[in-house]
């Protein structure tokens, strides 16, 4: 893996996904746990936000610095948190799925140990750039 590529794979992942929060949001409003203060449109749109955040970090040119620290790796520990933070709402999608017509709970289910390649793909990508 060059340095200079470096975390843009997940870069473009995170502005694939972060862009589908704003083109199709009522598919993401529908998976929202019902806990949480707010509607679900303010959770979809901030994660939206968040993800496309996180990947213009992941973008940066590789000697571009914040508080002394590599952009693309506060961009990588910041994807680590928010998969983290996310992860409540592939749980309640996959319990409120669970009596959906076949494939949809398949699916659901799927997705929660799906997560965990992401969260290896961040610690890969934490000790790549922090060996250049």
């Amino acid at each position: 893996m060059d340095k200079n590529t470096t975390g843009r794979g997940l870069g473009i992942l995170l502005i694939i996904t972060g862009l589908g929060h704003f083109l199709a949001p009522q598919a993401l409003d529908n998976i929202v746990p019902p806990v949480l203060p707010l509607q679900p449109r303010f959770w979809t749109y901030l994660s939206g936000v968040a993800e496309l955040s996180i990947a213009i970090m992941l973008l940066m040119p590789i000697r571009r610095k914040a508080f002394g620290i590599s952009v693309r790796l506060l961009g990588v520990w910041c994807a680590f948190g928010l998969f983290v933070l996310v992860y409540p709402a592939n749980i309640y999608m996959a319990i409120d799925w669970f009596d959906r017509p076949m494939p949809l709970p398949i699916v659901a289910f799927a997705r929660l140990p799906l997560q965990f390649g992401l969260f290896y793909w961040c610690f890969a990508l934490s000790k790549k750039l922090r060996s250049q």
